[in-house]
């Protein structure tokens, strides 16, 4: 059995891959941390885990010891000191941060405000968004999960940035997403009587997840990719969807050739799901999978594109996506682990 640990386990990110972990067939969780519950039961932190399992929360030091597969759910500028153990002791990190996310250094000084330690280390990296970078993953020792709104625009507009087939001057990026993706610290926009009954946008013309969706968009389409990224908070608990306009280089767009291209470029991704025209993609089908689901759209006014793009951003978003990476670099089938099916309601 694969030894997996956790940095991190006491977040919601942390504990979604715990309870998906302890069901995976080819692995055992042997050690978990938390600084803020560091010799505490995961159990009496989430009541869940009551009689499933008594793991102990330990220093992220005992973690990278005792494991062959470290995962790290912990805020931007945390995860590169733990990168340089794992990596000296021949093991692989799986980061859920955003310190490996971006190849650009002056980019991530700009977006995240620190600079690169350990730079040597983001030259043995990789970006890993399964459909697109599938081979690469394969034989490295850093991965960069994707972020949760990057994974659901990323994966909308692939076929499309591929083929050639749309301008890529300003594509329009219109995301909703649930309140586990602020994460469990409080703060006063997650704070119950501000969510609740409530929808906004934030982080307007300024959030971190732009120049990760427009380098990962960049090396898609094999040319510079500019968007128009506003994400907005919803009053629920989990899952995302996109919206992304978009203008085709050729008018008189053909709904059906589309959805034939998209059908065949994702035939065997195991987790995408082009749905048939006419329906589209929400989050109810998604929600507590690893599912994406896509639906296809026109503007017939103005010969515009419109993708829906629906995940959980828990899953398919964070938890979900990391385990099918480590699924690839170890050469197991990559749904293991993650043979979900939404509650449908």
């Amino acid at each position: 059995m694969l030894k997996v640990g956790i940095i991190g386990a006491t977040g919601y990110v942390g504990a979604e891959l715990l309870r998906l972990l302890l069901n995976h067939p080819k692995v055992k969780v042997e050690a978990i941390s938390s600084v803020s519950y560091e010799g505490e039961e995961i159990s009496s932190i989430y009541k869940n885990f009551y009689g499933v399992t008594n793991l102990i929360c330990e220093n992220q030091y005992e973690v990278i010891k005792k494991c062959d597969v470290i995962y790290a759910a912990l805020p931007h500028g945390l995860s590169e000191e733990i990168a340089e153990l794992v990596f000296k002791g021949n093991k692989v990190l799986i980061d859920l941060g955003a310190d490996f996310r971006l190849e650009n250094e002056e980019d991530y000084k700009t977006w995240y405000g620190k600079d690169y330690k350990f730079k040597d280390l983001h030259k043995e990296s990789i970006y890993a968004l399964p459909e697109f970078n599938r081979d690469k993953i394969k034989d490295s020792k850093i991965i960069a999960n994707p972020g949760c709104y990057p994974t659901s625009i990323e994966l909308g507009l692939m076929p499309l940035l591929k083929n050639f087939l749309i301008k890529t001057d300003n594509i329009i990026c219109d995301s909703k997403s649930g309140a586990t993706g602020a994460g469990r610290g409080l703060t006063l926009k997650s704070h119950y009587p501000e969510l609740n009954e409530n929808f906004s946008p934030y982080g307007i013309g300024s959030h971190r997840h732009t120049p990760e969706i427009e380098e990962c968009l960049s090396k898609i389409a094999d040319e510079k990719v500019q968007v128009t990224f506003t994400p907005h908070l919803l009053p629920i608990n989990r899952g995302i969807v996109s919206t992304i306009y978009c203008s085709p280089k050729s008018k008189n767009v053909n709904l059906e050739k589309l959805h034939k291209l998209y059908s065949e470029f994702y035939k065997n991704e195991a987790f995408i799901n082009v749905l048939p025209l006419g329906e589209t993609a929400s989050i109810k089908e998604v929600k507590h999978t690893n599912f994406c689901n896509i639906s296809l759209h026109l503007n017939h006014r103005k010969d515009g594109i419109i993708i829906v793009s629906a995940i959980d951003n828990m899953i398919k978003g964070a938890a979900g996506q990391a385990i099918q990476n480590m699924n690839i670099v170890f050469g197991f089938e990559e749904t293991e682990g993650l043979k979900l099916i939404s509650f449908g309601n």
